[in-house]
């Protein structure tokens, strides 16, 4: 039986710029953070991963292998824009049961979809509604299986523009073909405890024992991928939020141990906006910063949890004393996080203090900076990089525009006829 139908786009933010600007169209792109030889690419066309560039890459090695590639700097707000365009188009067709990422999302099959000759044509009909709907540069690979899990897998079995279905009678034979790396949930350091269990390969995997498989994920999660792979729905676990965070790739003129000050400072108070906004407090920040010969310099502190800015900065401010402020290396990229996340409402409010001020004052500014955008108030410490640090898409985080004051014009709805 076919339950789920998975749709994963490809080189999402490469061929959202081939759609938005028709010269880049047939052509290698590569998608940076900033405009910088220092960093790495973020997105590749298919166009560019012909010449072995893949996200990671950095553009020094990306211009030597292919000279004539175009170096993009990423634009978020239009990415959510035309993700949101793009979940439109599906849900013309089929109700989206779960956006995964930026570029993943997956519906639910049932009734008649759940036969194979039907669940092939829906996906036609949606390869369809989104050439019609939002571009023809926006192709997508489709994976239709008896479950999410594997019709994950099976969208990545052909790319770009695939469609791939995986029958519970195809199982596990189809997979062997696979490298455990491949399936979604083994990175380097599960492959590498799976190695020590004597399991080398996908056959291996899928014809290891449940016991075996919850030895190597010392949990009930090697149960949980025994059962998907062999096509039984799995329901997932309520997964709860366990930090926030931003980074940032310094642009040549803010390498330097001010500047580097002054972006922390921005990062931590877009953070703390992000934070109250999850209604959350935060028990931990941490921060660290990469210099150009690679050496890291971290730092942490515990919290009195809460989500209130200036008591959050006072902890930035204590860390940054430790920051090896004569070092002759030059900083390269910053990252702050806040941890040990709990339920804002679950919080006992302290004795001795008053939080009302607090929370006044940052509902004051996180009110004027939604209503009038960008930098309208902030503390001073970030005065120096009040422009720096533009919104971010993570994997799994799909940034609210409003909160993360971007000011880019939305994507144009497109015309019903395809490009």
């Amino acid at each position: 039986m076919l339950r789920a139908l998975y749709v994963d786009f490809n080189s999402y933010f490469a061929s959202v710029e081939q759609q938005l600007r028709p010269e880049l169209r047939g052509k290698p792109v590569a998608v940076l953070p900033v405009m910088t030889d220092t960093t790495c690419c973020i997105a590749a066309s298919y166009e560019a991963k012909a010449f072995g560039i893949k996200t990671g890459t950095l553009v020094r090695e990306a211009r030597q292998r292919c000279p004539e590639l175009i170096l993009v700097e990423s634009r978020p707000a239009l990415y959510i824009d035309m993700h949101h365009q793009l979940i439109a188009a599906v849900e013309s067709c089929l109700h989206v049961e779960q956006v995964r990422s930026i570029d993943e999302m997956w519906c639910k099959l049932s009734g008649r979809d759940q036969k194979k000759e039907n669940a092939i044509a829906l996906a036609r009909q949606i390869k369809q509604a989104i050439a019609q709907q939002v571009g023809a540069m926006m192709r997508c690979s489709i994976g239709i299986a008896p479950n999410r899990y594997l019709a994950k897998t099976a969208s990545d079995m052909q790319k770009p523009d695939g469609l791939t279905v995986i029958e519970q009678n195809d199982l596990p034979d189809c997979l062997y073909r696979l490298e455990l790396r491949d399936l979604n949930g083994v990175g380097r350091a599960m492959e590498k405890r799976l190695h020590s269990c004597g399991i080398h390969t996908v056959e291996q995997l899928c014809q290891a024992r449940k016991e075996d498989l919850h030895h190597a994920w010392r949990g009930i999660e090697g149960e949980r991928m025994y059962a998907r792979l062999r096509g039984e729905a799995v329901p997932e676990l309520e997964s709860q939020r366990s930090s926030v965070g931003h980074s940032h790739v310094l642009p040549p003129a803010l390498r330097n141990a001010e500047s580097v000050y002054a972006v922390l400072h921005r990062l931590t108070q877009k953070a703390c906006m992000r934070l109250r906004s999850y209604h959350c407090v935060a028990g931990r920040l941490q921060l660290s910063v990469k210099f150009v010969d690679g050496w890291r310099w971290h730092n942490d502190t515990p919290l009195d949890p809460t989500h209130d800015t200036r008591h959050i900065l006072k902890g930035l401010e204590h860390l940054w004393r430790d920051f090896p402020k004569g070092r002759q290396q030059i900083p390269l990229a910053v990252s702050m996080t806040l941890t040990d996340l709990t339920d804002a409402t679950a919080l006992t409010p302290s004795l001795f203090e008053s939080h009302q001020s607090q929370d006044q004052l940052n509902a004051v500014i996180d009110s004027l900076n939604l209503r009038f955008g960008k930098n309208t108030l902030y503390f001073g410490g970030a005065h120096v990089a009040r422009d720096q640090a533009p919104m971010r898409i993570a994997f799994t985080h799909i940034p609210d525009r409003k909160l993360e004051d971007e000011t880019f014009p939305p994507v144009p709805k497109k015309n019903k006829t395809p490009n």
